[in-house]
């Protein structure tokens, strides 16, 4: 089977080279040095970008964020008991890195909203993804049919209420049928429901 341009980016990106001296690893020692959200010219991964909803026109930017990894941090308990009551490590927040991510580049660029999100890398210390966002009062976007659901007042802050992919994912709505009766509308409202 002959593989498209975007097809062979995508093999290239399933399993990325971290060797010394590779591109990637190159990348990841210089985003180190960079802030925490950068907006960059263009997406580094277009068929990931394309897939989820980016067009190389007015309107859409792309930010690279970066966000520690691990699970939560917790200060020592001074007072006495055992080490296994204490409850600081093991202890994981229930969103993902991902949602993070998205979520506080929202935060950082309030005139826009948050389309989508991807993977580019990890090291030791953070992980690094690149967010889709599009600013919903730009005329090129009114416009265009295809995006400009996202102009209507039942979009805004669309990132923070979970309705993007990674959020999408953190509120189980990947499944259906049996073993998700608990899950739509929302795990809070189905609580709710039986009292």
């Amino acid at each position: 089977m002959v593989l498209s341009m975007y097809g062979r980016v995508r093999e290239q990106w399933k399993k990325p080279d971290t060797s010394f001296r590779s591109p990637q690893q190159q990348r990841l020692i210089q985003w180190r040095k960079e802030e925490n959200f950068l907006r960059v010219g263009k997406p580094l991964r277009i068929d990931r970008a394309r897939s989820l909803g980016y067009k190389a026109k007015q309107g859409y930017i792309v930010v690279r964020a970066r966000v520690r990894r691990g699970s939560l941090r917790k200060h020592t308990i001074r007072a006495g008991r055992r080490p296994a009551a204490k409850g600081i490590t093991k202890i994981t927040a229930a969103k993902s890195i991902q949602r993070m991510a998205e979520e506080r580049t929202a935060k950082r660029f309030p005139n826009m909203e948050v389309l989508n999100s991807y993977w580019v890398g990890e090291d030791g210390k953070h992980q690094y993804y690149e967010i889709i966002l599009v600013d919903p009062f730009h005329p090129v976007i009114i416009k265009d049919p295809k995006i400009n659901w996202i102009y209507n007042t039942n979009s805004k802050r669309r990132v923070l209420r979970g309705k993007t992919s990674a959020g999408q994912k953190g509120r189980g709505l990947r499944h259906k049928g049996r073993g998700a009766e608990k899950v739509r509308p929302s795990i809070r409202a189905n609580r709710s429901r039986g009292k």
